[in-house]
């Protein structure tokens, strides 16, 4: 049983947590990804050498400080 009717006043936690509960619910999880996915995000490839091992943690850091101003973004604007 689906709730798409409900998903759009779900706040980002409660769909994610819909989801993980009802994990074969494809509407739902495609809702999820509409709403949630910004498509500005970078894209990083999967390390090919030595040498983009040893900036992972620089790159990891970027990912981090964007992905909470992102979702700092998403709680002001839901508020």
């Amino acid at each position: 049983m689906t709730q798409s009717n409900n998903f759009t006043q779900m706040t980002r936690a409660e769909l994610r947590k819909y989801i993980l509960d009802h994990r074969d619910d494809q509407t739902a999880l495609s809702i999820y990804l509409d709403r949630f996915r910004n498509p500005n995000n970078p894209v990083y490839p999967a390390p090919q050498s030595i040498e983009d091992l040893e900036n992972y943690g620089e790159l990891h850091q970027q990912y981090l400080e964007q992905k909470r101003a992102f979702d700092q973004g998403s709680t002001e604007q839901l508020g």
